[in-house]
């Protein structure tokens, strides 16, 4: 059984109730099942909260903003640890999902079709 951490689930759900806007956004594609597959958000994969993920598919998406500039190192650091979890992970910049929402969405059906 996972051991709970109730400071990030907390956090989780703070995050919940202040989502960006392309968060918001690519969320409003994502929710209720619209690509065929169930997707939760700011989802609590210890010690990490990811901004989307379909456990199912064991696929992890996020949405970088300024606030990931200069943080290249941690954030390849947080895929790898995802991904030695059998995690997929998509990351979109906030340009790409505001500017080019239809091509993220297309990377992410072609992601869950390659494995899913």
């Amino acid at each position: 059984m996972t051991k709970r951490h109730p400071v990030t689930r907390q956090r989780a759900k703070e995050l919940r109730t202040k989502m960006t806007p392309p968060e918001r956004a690519l969320w409003s594609v994502l929710r209720g099942n619209r690509l065929g597959t169930k997707f939760q958000r700011q989802v609590v994969l210890p010690p990490y909260i990811v901004d989307f993920a379909s456990r199912s598919e064991k696929l992890a998406i996020e949405v970088d903003g300024e606030s990931h500039t200069g943080h290249e190192v941690e954030d390849a650091a947080r895929t790898e640890a995802l991904e030695a979890r059998g995690y997929r992970v998509l990351r979109f910049t906030n340009n790409e999902v505001l500017n080019n929402i239809e091509g993220v969405i297309r990377v992410i059906l072609i992601t869950l079709r390659r494995d899913g």
